[in-house]
Order: structure tokens, then C-alpha cells, then sequence
């Protein structure tokens, strides 16, 4: 490393071990990991995410020699990057990762091959009005139309092989109905589909893979036949301009916006939309049958009950999706995971990786097709370059799941070795062959079934809409008026391990209620949740319903577990505080201190011992760590006292009633920023009175939409009429999950999930409670 690299660079390199003896374009050294990256290898090709393990959790930024790319691995880094696409320019995404040799390029050249910009690698002010032009085709309402020709093609597809027995679906079906929708979809007519085939193949390598000297230039051929293809497909349908398809829209588009919607324009996408239409869903869908067949139980509950599909397929996208990376160029020098990067300097951000972090999802690693938050991947990008086609391949997948799961229910994997084209970016197995018995098809003894129908959903968030149905174990009274409730998966399946501070949304059955429980059990205890209710004295529905109805052996719906409330397992002291039932997640967290050998304490106050929940299981964990305070016994907690004195390293997390919590702020101001990290029970902060607020204007950036937000109107509510899907649970500002990006604005912030840093930085508001600070001001979002 140059000296002045070791003088600015701000990653501990000492922590990677194995140096490979070599330094990356700022001048640090380069790990073994890195070194060794190669995304062309066959274990990059059967699983990116495991492949990238290392770097997630060690190293999630690095530089790789061999690629000659920064390759970043985790969740928050990559969606930063989706969202900024000035700084992180996509200009490059569709450039040939593995440059071609001159007389590859001469082919190329003879054919007058000249792919322009498309809505993939289309950089700004260019970009943004040609997507609005061309957008209404893939709105959910205008993909519906669609629907009865993938149900039928389904259907035809599956009749040619279900009385075979066995069946490659690959070459059967998942390869060629997609493309007939692709093709449908964009206007195209039917013919030379085999040679179509072939030209997707070359373009995928041609652009992302790595073809032998030898191959290039028969790669070469192939896709300069596909760029003459689609010039003279083009041709035909301007004849015919009013006619079906989405280059037909085009080019009504182009009479209406010339400047926009352009010749070169429409031939490029000519080109590339039949690869994003086509080749994507069909390695999506042989990805998700794959997975799903390598988990009996998951698949045989969709069998069960078709009304999980839609939740299965997103939870397919993000484990095992088709997309496994994008690229960027940093237009200048930026900072990314802590880790400098110089201008002009190429990016592989890894979406598979990232829909693997488990900072972001629970249980990353495993396949939970009840998973509530399984639609934030990444799979189809994120902001303003986002997959326009999302939803039409959305609704492919979930009728081509719906129809083998009605029809071979009994189908399962045949003995094989799967194989994938090389390439950095795409990936689905090249061939999935399956086995049934045929004599046990259903629809021979119930032909009926071949008339049901499950509903398509495309256009939404699977926050809210996706839950998994749980078992009462035992309801158990552990202090007064505290009941401690352990669920059970309904059918016995494993649940996602949980973290410390992790919580579950209960749906309090009929009653339309919701609410958080902090999670208070052992996180090793696959099997069961275990959450702990105080009957609240002014119970808004969810407490009561908890005592006066919950019993052993009832079924309740839940969602998550999620986690707002992160223990730093890297912090070298740990001061736990709660008030009465906010033990419950300190519990947990004081349970994972000690198995860590982390320093701890736990101060715990109530008003009376007998309403101390856990309190003889902490007692007998914990010993002289647990400081108890019972108001009947003349002991109070001096939060004053207890904070003094900072102590270095140390990190305060509390839960409890909101004068406790604003004790500990009062008394840990003189402490480093964000060291007291709470969580909250309730708020009134924002809650909205029209007549004390005002509206305000806010812009998003990203979708050239300006919203005026009424005086009587969340945020959140005022987006969501604009169309754009924004998650929300509590609507409380409690847990963090209708969080958006501000890029300017003055924010009155009104949740209790920002830390104080957070709120004077403001690049991020929770859109559910909080507003501009005066009337005047403007919000501009980067949405």
C-alpha cells in the first residue's frame, strides 16, 4: 500500500486473512478471496450467494483483479446504488464484460450491429422520459389482458408430456412459453422460434459471458443475425402500427414524442426486449421449480394451498432468482461500504448476495415461502432502472406454478447434474428434467379440477399480504397479568431462526388487530416462537384479545419475525435496561451477550415485583448482571447516576414505557452519537390532527412526479394514491419499515426509529407520520 493510501484508506485490511500479495487502483492490498473471485466458475455458476459468503460477512466490497470490477455484496450498499444513478451510472450494463477479439468485432461490424442505449444502460435526462412514454403497456391493469394466453399456453404445454412420466422442462416448457409471451407481448409474430432461441443464447454470452477465442466469432454471427431480425421484425410492424404489442405502442409513441422514442431507440430495444422478456422468466421459473422440489414441504404446501404461490414466487426471486448481478460505473469518487472507490471505476453489484443479507432478511439462507418481506430482493433491481416487465413475468411464474402444482402435485426431481451457461449476470439451469407416475395424476379421477382458478397477484407488496399460519402450544400465566404464548408452525414445518430484538406481527383473528410482540424464547429452538403480553390497562384491542381468547390448540396467522431493534454484537460493553414488558427483547439480547462473552448488565424496573415477567428464569441466567428495581420495594433506577461516566465501546439499549426511555436520552446526551438505542412501546408523535398541520409539496426525483400532500393526508397515504407501493406496518412510526429516501428538504421527523445522527443528516424519512416542517418547504424523495 502507497503511504497515502494507508493514510486514508479506512478498512482494517489486517482483518483478511491470506494477502494475496497484490494491490488493488487505490493502492490496498488485495485478500486471497478477492484474488481469487472468478465469476465464471462453476461454483459462481451453481450458487452466487454462497460462492460470495466470505466477502458478505468479511470483506462485502472488493476489488477483483481477474474481473478488473469492485464487486459488492450486501443489501443496503446495493440498493444505495440502484438508487443513485448519477453517481453510479448504468451506462455499462449491457457492455461486453469479457472484451472481444477484431475479427469477432468485424462480424459484428459486417451485420451493422450498432446496439444503442436501451432502458437497461441508459443514463440521464434521457432516460427518465423515454420510461415514462413507454411504461403504460406493464401497469398491472394493462398485464391483465395478457393472463388467458399464458393460462392456456400453460395448459397446451403441460398436455403434450403429462401422461410421459418424465419430462425436461426446460426444453418442454419453460423455454418456449415465455418466449411465445415475449413475443406476444411485444408484437412479435411467432415464427423461426428455434432460431430465436439460439440468438437469446449468444446475446447472453456475448454480453455477460466469457466465450473462447474459437466461440467468439460464431457468437459473433448469431447475434449480428439477431440485430438484422429484429430490424426487420421492426419493419413489419410499422406497416401495421395500430396492431397489439409493445413496439407497436412504440412506435405510435414515436409520432407523438419523435425527440424521445427514436429509430435506433426502437431497434435496440427490439433486441433486447425479446432477452428481458423472455430469457429471464424462463431461468426464473426453472430456478423456482428447482427449489421448490428441493424442498418437499414447501411444495407440497403450495400443493395444498394455491394461495401461497404468489408469496412462493417471491421468496423463489429472492433466493434463487435469475438475475444474479448488475453492473455500474462510478461517474465519481465515492465511498461504498466504507471502502473508497476512484471515478471511472467498473462495479459487479451482486443482487443475489445482497437478497442473501442477513441484515436485511431474517434466516437469509433459508427457503420460507411465508416470508412477509420476501418481496423487498432485488432480483428485478431497484429505483429508477428497475425491470419493467417485473410483473409480467411475476404473473407467468405464478400460472406456470399453479398449473404443476394442480396437475403434478406428485412430481419430483430426476437424478441429474445441473448445468449454466457461464455468465456473471443471468442464470437458470440449462436443463430440469423431473419424474412422475403418471397413473396417479389427479385430473384422471377428478377432471374437475382442471377448471380452478387462483387469482393472479401482480402490482402489490408481499408486506401485509403474506402470513404463516401458527399453532398455540401452550398460553402460559409467568407474572400478573403477563401470559407467555409459544407457537408452533401450523404444519409442523421448521421456522427462520430469529435474532435478539426480532418481533412477530400477531393477527388477533377476526378482529382486523395486528400487533408486535417482541420475540423472548431461544433463537436456537427451530420449532416454536415464544412471545410474553401484558394486559395493558388501556388495551387498544390487542392485549385483550390475547387473554380473553387466545387457548392451546387454537391456529393464528403471523408475520415476520423482522428486526428493527439490532444488537451490535461487536460492541465491548452492553448496558440492557428495561421497563416491565419491554424485558422481553432485552432478555434475548442479555441471553446472546453472555453465549458471546460480551460484557453486559441489565437493569430492570417495574412497579412491583409480582408484575415482573422472566424474572426468576434472568435471576437464575444472569445472577449479579441483573439489577432489579420494584417501586413497591422504595428502588428506583438513577439512569443519571448509571451514565455518568462514558464508558468507551459501550452501546445502551433499552425498551419500556416512553418516560423511561426519555430518561435514558436526557442522561446519555454527553454521550457519543447513537449510543442509546431504544425501542418503543407507543407513540403519539404522529398522530395526525388537520387541524394543527399543513400540506406540503413533495417531488419524486426518480418518476417526474410532483404530489401535493393535504393537511388531512400521511406521506405515506399521498404516495400510495400516486401508485407507488410503499410498505408500511404500524403506521406509528414505530417500526421502521415505510421508511423513504430524502435527497433535499426540511423534515419534521416524528418516528421513534431515526437516531439523532440519522435525523441531522435527513436522507431518510418514515412516510407514515412524518412532514415537511413548515408549509412552504418541499420534500424531494428519491422515488
Amino acid at each position: 500500500m502507497n503511504a497515502s493510501a494507508a493514510k486514508t484508506c479506512p478498512i482494517d485490511h489486517s482483518q483478511f486473512t491470506r494477502p494475496s500479495g497484490q494491490t488493488g487502483p487505490t493502492g490496498c492490498p488485495v485478500s486471497h478471496g478477492a484474488a481469487a473471485f472468478d465469476p465464471f466458475s462453476d461454483g459462481y455458476q451453481q450458487d452466487p450467494p454462497e460462492y460470495v459468503r466470505w466477502a458478505r460477512e468479511q470483506e462485502p466490497v472488493f476489488y477483483s483483479p481477474q474481473l478488473g470490477y469492485w464487486v459488492v455484496t450486501r443489501f443496503d450498499d446495493i440498493k444505495a446504488i440502484f438508487r443513485d444513478n448519477i453517481t453510479f451510472s448504468p451506462s455499462i450494463a449491457l457492455e461486453k464484460i469479457t472484451p472481444t477479439g477484431e475479427e469477432a468485432n468485424a462480424v459484428l461490424a459486417s451485420y451493422g450491429f450498432a446496439l444503442n442505449r436501451t432502458l437497461v444502460n441508459e443514463d440521464e435526462p434521457a432516460h427518465m422520459p423515454r420510461r415514462r412514454a413507454l411504461m403504460e403497456p406493464f401497469t398491472p391493469e394493462q398485464l391483465k389482458h395478457h393472463e388467458p394466453m399464458v393460462r392456456q399456453l400453460a395448459r397446451e404445454y403441460v398436455d403434450r408430456f403429462i401422461d410421459d412420466g418424465r419430462a425436461d422442462l426446460v426444453d418442454q416448457m419453460l423455454w418456449e412459453v415465455p418466449l411465445t409471451v415475449a413475443m406476444h407481448f411485444l408484437g412479435v409474430p411467432e415464427d423461426d422460434m428455434d432460431t430465436l432461441r439460439k440468438y437469446s443464447i449468444a446475446h447472453t454470452v456475448n454480453t455477460w459471458g466469457r466465450p473462447k477465442p474459437e466461440e467468439q466469432v460464431a457468437v459473433a454471427h448469431a447475434v449480428g443475425n439477431f440485430w438484422q431480425y429484429a430490424g426487420k421484425v421492426l419493419d413489419k410492424m410499422r406497416a401495421n402500427p395500430e396492431a397489439d404489442g409493445w413496439m407497436q405502442y412504440g412506435i405510435r409513441k414515436q409520432k407523438e414524442l419523435p425527440e424521445v422514442v427514436t429509430d435506433s431507440y426502437l431497434h435496440s430495444m427490439m433486441m433486447a426486449g425479446i432477452v428481458a422478456a423472455h430469457e429471464t422468466t424462463a431461468n426464473a421459473t426453472a430456478n423456482a421449480v428447482k427449489l421448490l422440489l428441493q424442498h418437499p414441504e414447501a411444495w407440497q404446501a403450495i400443493c395444498r394451498d394455491p394461495s401461497l404461490i404468489p408469496g412462493a414466487v417471491e421468496e423463489c426471486l429472492r433466493h434463487n432468482g435469475s438475475v444474479a448481478a448488475w453492473r455500474r460505473l462510478a461517474t465519481k469518487d465515492v465511498v461504498v461500504g466504507g471502502q473508497p472507490i476512484p471515478a471511472g471505476s467498473r462495479l459487479l453489484i451482486v443482487t443475489s448476495s445482497a437478497n442473501h443479507d442477513e441484515g436485511h432478511f431474517v434466516d437469509a439462507d433459508f427457503f420460507d415461502i411465508e416470508r412477509d418481506n420476501a418481496s423487498d430482493h432485488l432480483t428485478f433491481g431497484y429505483g429508477s432502472h428497475q425491470c419493467m416487465g417485473k410483473n409480467l413475468a411475476r404473473m407467468e411464474m405464478q400460472i406456470f406454478l399453479e398449473e404443476f402444482t394442480r396437475r403434478l402435485p406428485h412430481m419430483r426431481l430426476a437424478e441429474q447434474e445441473f448445468s449454466y451457461v457461464p455468465n456473471t449476470s443471468f442464470r437458470g439451469p440449462e436443463h430440469l428434467w423431473v419424474e412422475w407416475d403418471p397413473a396417479q395424476n389427479p385430473e384422471r379421477t377428478n377432471p374437475a379440477l382442471l377448471q380452478q382458478r387462483q387469482p393472479v397477484r401482480i402490482g402489490e407488496s408481499s408486506h401485509g399480504q403474506t402470513s404463516r399460519s401458527m399453532r398455540v402450544d401452550s398460553v402460559e400465566a409467568i407474572a400478573e397479568d403477563v401470559l407467555r404464548v409459544r407457537l408452533a408452525a401450523a404444519d409442523g414445518r421448521q421456522l427462520p431462526r430469529w435474532t435478539p430484538g426480532s418481533h412477530i406481527d400477531l393477527q388477533c383473528g377476526d378482529t382486523g388487530i395486528s400487533r408486535q410482540y417482541s420475540l423472548c424464547g431461544d433463537p436456537q429452538q427451530a420449532g416454536t416462537y415464544e412471545i410474553a403480553v401484558l394486559r395493558e390497562e388501556h388495551s387498544r384491542g390487542g392485549s385483550a384479545w390475547v387473554h380473553s381468547r387466545l387457548q392451546p390448540g387454537m391456529q393464528v396467522q403471523v408475520r415476520g419475525p423482522r428486526n428493527h431493534f439490532v444488537l451490535d454484537e461487536a460492541a465491548r460493553h452492553l448496558i440492557l435496561v428495561a421497563g416491565g414488558i419491554g424485558i422481553t427483547p432485552i432478555a434475548a439480547m442479555a441471553a446472546r451477550a453472555k453465549a458471546l462473552g460480551i460484557p453486559y448488565e441489565i437493569h430492570y424496573s417495574a412497579r412491583q415485583r409480582k408484575r415482573m415477567a422472566l424474572l426468576e428464569s434472568l435471576q437464575a441466567l444472569h445472577g449479579e448482571r441483573l439489577h432489579v428495581y420494584a417501586g413497591e420495594e422504595g428502588r428506583r433506577a438513577d439512569y443519571g447516576a448509571l451514565l455518568a461516566a462514558v464508558r468507551p465501546g459501550a452501546q445502551i439499549y433499552a425498551c419500556g414505557p416512553q418516560r423511561m426511555l426519555d430518561g435514558l436520552e436526557q442522561a446519555s446526551r454527553h454521550w457519543p452519537e447513537d449510543s442509546l438505542r431504544v425501542e418503543h412501546f407507543s407513540t403519539t408523535l404522529g398522530a395526525l390532527d388537520p387541524s394543527k398541520e399543513h400540506g406540503f409539496e413533495v417531488e419524486l426525483r426518480e418518476s417526474g412526479i410532483t404530489l401535493q400532500v393535504r393537511s388531512d393526508q400521511t406521506l405515506l397515504d399521498a404516495l400510495r394514491g400516486a401508485n407507488i407501493d410503499i410498505e408500511s406496518d404500524c403506521r406509528e412510526g414505530l417500526c421502521g419499515s415505510c421508511e423513504v429516501p430524502v435527497l433535499a428538504g426540511d423534515v419534521d421527523h416524528r418516528d421513534m426509529v431515526l437516531t439523532r445522527s440519522e435525523r441531522a443528516a435527513c436522507t431518510k424519512m418514515m412516510s407514515c407520520c412524518s412532514r415537511a416542517r413548515t408549509k412552504d418547504a418541499k420534500i424531494v424523495l428519491g422515488l
